[in-house]
């Protein structure tokens, strides 16, 4: 039973953190525009904050529609997480624990969800998962 409902909360785990990741990228993009996400994060202290703007941006459209996708999970997982890190060191940290005082917990959570999936294959569906097999079947079938 477990064996055969994995796959399926895999891929309700990458698909949420996915989308979670790709809307905030999008904001970033979007709404507040690639100046005033610059401007938050030299307010915020991240160095480089011209590269680092746009790269977190960047990373954070293109790592949720991969997640999304359950394409190069090991690579945007631990990207992804390290964006987490950043964003509680950052930016949540001196505000706790609670999400509700803009503290790190919903940032923590994103992350560890992020190193959660990367190395899983990423469940039914996943791309990842998709070409594992067929390189496991073109070894076997050599």
């Amino acid at each position: 039973m477990i064996d055969r409902a994995r796959p399926i909360a895999l891929l309700l785990a990458r698909v949420a953190i996915g989308a979670v990741f790709f809307v905030h990228g999008w904001m970033k993009l979007t709404q507040m525009g690639l100046g005033m996400t610059t401007q938050f994060f030299e307010g915020s202290g991240v160095p480089l904050a011209m590269i680092a703007a746009p790269a977190i941006t960047f990373l954070e459209i293109i790592g949720g529609v991969a997640f999304i996708l359950g394409a190069a999970l090991p690579v945007f997982g631990v990207l992804l997480a390290l964006d987490m890190v950043g964003a509680m060191f950052f930016v949540h940290f001196a505000n706790g624990f609670t999400v509700d005082k803009g503290g790190y917990e919903f940032v923590l959570a994103l992350g560890a969800g992020a190193l959660a999936v990367a190395f899983s294959r990423g469940g039914a569906f996943a791309l990842d998962d998709l070409w594992h097999r067929r390189r496991q079947s073109a070894t076997t079938n050599a």
